[in-house]
């Protein structure tokens, strides 16, 4: 069985592991039940079904994962799939979880998720006020548990961008940190897609009128839409930081290669001095000024060495050298 927890809350307290024999389960006033599992086989999820009435599609959704997020009603029970995500190295895992929700039960269907609700069951447990609320408040907690995952994703990414930004002021940006960048923002693009129905199911269980969610457990679900919404904030910030990750190494770029530019063309005008100067006395004619002149040879170097000075401190004083 990939059955990880199955009890049975009374009045907010663990009363007992719930045997799944297969009989309809009729809870009582009080009291749910709360199954989670991972990644189920058709039989199991057939055996849950006859158990607690689950509606076939839902069945049908949460055998084959993969869901986008979403709330379904199916009479007087709840469908919710909810996406999870983690983070390998520097691409983002995504999974889903499904959760069937009635009067008195609570299903939790888990595909490529990495992170067990073994904790939040134990965090839960040690306030009976709060689980005494019901399935509906262990629904919140749950959708709550996944999007707390969202932010040290997030953080990690830009941390790694903000790394690459210091790269980018001292020394110019390689192909592999240019392809990386590429990478990570498809990563956040794809990443800020997911949140967007995340953000709309927790939306609906927040302001509809829906079956098993109570008017004292909305306040919860509005706490865990702003959740949504400072990922949201933090994932459009990130694109933002790429972005100008571009911008600032194109402009220093551009300003290095003008100062290079500048630097080649000041040295150019110097040489052309000498260059000149030795081009004309090159040439091959018998009368040309100062050809006999016993002092020319030191003057003409003197000339080129005070023109050739003169333009470098012009050219030092402009800032090109």
């Amino acid at each position: 069985m990939t059955v990880v927890a199955s009890y049975i809350y009374r009045h907010g307290e663990r009363s007992g592991e719930v045997p799944l024999e297969g009989k309809p389960f009729e809870g009582k006033d009080g009291e749910f039940v709360w199954i989670g599992l991972t990644s189920p086989t058709a039989d199991e999820l057939a055996h849950l079904q006859a158990t607690f009435g689950l509606h076939p599609l839902a069945v049908e959704d949460a055998l084959n994962g993969l869901q986008v997020p979403k709330v379904d009603v199916y009479g007087e029970q709840l469908f919710v799939v909810v996406k999870t995500a983690h983070l390998e190295g520097e691409k983002i895992m995504y999974g889903d979880t499904c959760i069937f929700v009635g009067r008195h039960h609570l299903i939790s269907v888990r595909h490529s998720s990495a992170r067990s609700h073994k904790e939040l069951r134990q965090q839960l447990e040690q306030s009976p006020n709060r689980l005494s609320h019901g399935p509906d408040y262990v629904l919140h907690a749950i959708i709550d548990f996944v999007v707390d995952g969202y932010l040290p994703i997030v953080e990690a990414i830009e941390d790694k961008v903000l790394e690459i930004e210091k790269r980018v002021l001292v020394s110019f940006l390689q192909p592999e940190q240019i392809r990386r960048i590429f990478r990570m923002r498809r990563q956040v693009i794809r990443f800020q897609r997911a949140l967007g129905p995340m953000a709309e199911v927790v939306g609906k269980l927040t302001h509809l009128e829906l079956p098993c969610i109570d008017d004292n457990t909305r306040p919860f679900f509005k706490d865990v839409q702003d959740h949504v919404r400072r990922v949201e904030g933090m994932v459009n910030g990130l694109r933002e930081i790429m972005t100008s990750v571009f911008e600032a190494s194109n402009l220093l770029e551009q300003q290095r290669q003008g100062a290079i530019t500048r630097q080649l063309a000041a040295w150019a005008a110097i040489l052309a001095v000498p260059t000149a100067i030795a081009g004309i006395y090159g040439m091959n004619f018998d009368h040309m000024p100062e050809l006999r002149s016993q002092y020319g040879y030191p003057i003409v170097l003197g000339l080129i060495v005070m023109l050739c000075g003169t333009l470098y401190w012009r050219f030092k004083k402009a800032g090109w050298l």
